[in-house]
């Protein structure tokens, strides 16, 4: 019962995120709304971070799972892409290094916060 009530929380924010973007008039996807709204909760202490841990710590473990229906398409869009390959894999590129390297950076400086908080 614990992780149905988990998962309900979750749907409730996603579904909160679903109207959110039917009524605000901007091109933001409904999930981040969502996300934003389930921030916000677990920041102000509106939703405490036990009830939706096991739920969340089993929904990114099954992550890459969920890229499978999305690969399939690519691999059935080939004909469309292969006129394009040579700039999908170049930005493909430029956002893996720029990703990694912010994150990276974001790494190292909380790691110090850390190491000088302990100090």
């Amino acid at each position: 019962m614990k992780y149905i009530r988990q998962f309900l929380w979750i749907l409730l924010f996603s579904f909160a995120g679903e109207v959110l973007k039917y009524v605000i008039p901007l091109p933001v996807p409904a999930s981040i709304y969502g996300l934003v709204l389930l921030f916000l909760a677990l920041l102000t202490g509106v939703l405490h971070v036990e009830s939706v841990k096991e739920v969340s710590v089993f929904l990114i473990e099954i992550m890459p799972l969920m890229f499978i229906p999305a690969a399939v398409e690519l691999l059935e869009s080939w004909s469309a892409l292969n006129g394009i390959l040579i700039q999908i894999l170049t930005a493909t590129m430029a956002s893996t290094v720029l990703v990694m390297g912010v994150s990276g950076l974001v790494t190292q400086k909380l790691i110090r916060k850390k190491q000088r908080e302990k100090a």
